[in-house]
C-alpha cells in the first residue's frame, strides 16, 4: 500500500494483531473491552504483539469510560501505563481527556510527559469538544500528537463529507484526521475521495459476524487493504 493510504485495524488479542498484519494492515490500535469502546490493555499482551507483528501498534491509554478523569488514582494508573508502555517497541498511544466539553489539557499533558518520546493519537473523545476547529489548533500545541480520531460526529456520513475536509485542511501538516467509528467500505469510496481522508481506523466490519467479540478475519483486512489501493 502506498505511503497516501493507511489501513488501522483495532485489536484486542494476539490472535487478532497476527491476523490484521497477515491481511495488510498498516497499523494496529491495541484495546481491551471493545465493548466499551476500548480500555488499556494489560502490558503482557502489548508487549507479546510487539514481539508478534512488524507493523506499527499504537496502545489505547484509558481506564474507565467517562472521558472526564477526576480519580487521582485512575490518573495514577493512566501515568504509569504511559511509561510502561513507552519503553516498549510501539509506535505510540491512544488517549483523549476531556473537562466540561474542552480538552483537558492538564492531564493530556501530564501522560504525554509520561512518555515523551511517543507519537499520539487523541481519540473519539474529540466528537463531545464543544469547538472542534478550535480544538485541533489547540492539539497542534503538542508536537506528539499527530493523528485525531473522528468519525464526524452526529449525522449520516454523506452529510459529514465537507466536515471531514475542513478539519483535515485544519488539522495538516501537524496532524492527520483518522476517520472511525462504524467505518466500512461505503465510508472509505465516500470520503478518500471526496474528503481527501488518507487513513481509516476500521474493527467490527472486519471481524467474524461483525462482532464487537468477533475475531479478526485476515480476508476481511485484505479486502479494506485492496479497496484502499484501488481508490
Amino acid at each position: 500500500m502506498s505511503q497516501s493510504c493507511l489501513l488501522e485495524i483495532i485489536v484486542c488479542s494476539v490472535e487478532d494483531a497476527i491476523a490484521a498484519e497477515r491481511g495488510g494492515a498498516d497499523r494496529l490500535e491495541v484495546i481491551t473491552h471493545y465493548e466499551a469502546g476500548g480500555l488499556t490493555p494489560p502490558v503482557e499482551m502489548v508487549r507479546e504483539i510487539a514481539a508478534m507483528v512488524k507493523i506499527p501498534l499504537r496502545v489505547m491509554l484509558r481506564e474507565t469510560e467517562p472521558f472526564e478523569v477526576h480519580d487521582e488514582h485512575e490518573i495514577k494508573q493512566l501515568c504509569e501505563a504511559a511509561r510502561v508502555f513507552g519503553k516498549l517497541d510501539v509506535d505510540g498511544l491512544v488517549l483523549g481527556f476531556l473537562k466540561d466539553g474542552w480538552i483537558d489539557h492538564q492531564l493530556v499533558a501530564e501522560i504525554l510527559a509520561c512518555a515523551p518520546n511517543q507519537k499520539a493519537t487523541f481519540h473519539r473523545a474529540f466528537e463531545e469538544l464543544h469547538d472542534p476547529l478550535r480544538a485541533i489548533a489547540e492539539l497542534k500545541r503538542y508536537r506528539q500528537i499527530d493523528r485525531i480520531l473522528t468519525s464526524g460526529g452526529p449525522g449520516p456520513w454523506a452529510d459529514k463529507v465537507e466536515r471531514f475536509a475542513i478539519w483535515q485542511r485544519a488539522a495538516l501538516p501537524e496532524i492527520q484526521i483518522l476517520v472511525g467509528g462504524g467505518t466500512d467500505a461505503e465510508v472509505i469510496e465516500l470520503l478518500k475521495p471526496a474528503a481527501k481522508i488518507r487513513e481509516f481506523h476500521v474493527g467490527r466490519a472486519v471481524r467474524e459476524g461483525q462482532r464487537l467479540d468477533g475475531k479478526v478475519l485476515a480476508r476481511r483486512v485484505a479486502e479494506f487493504a485492496a479497496l484502499l489501493r484501488k481508490l
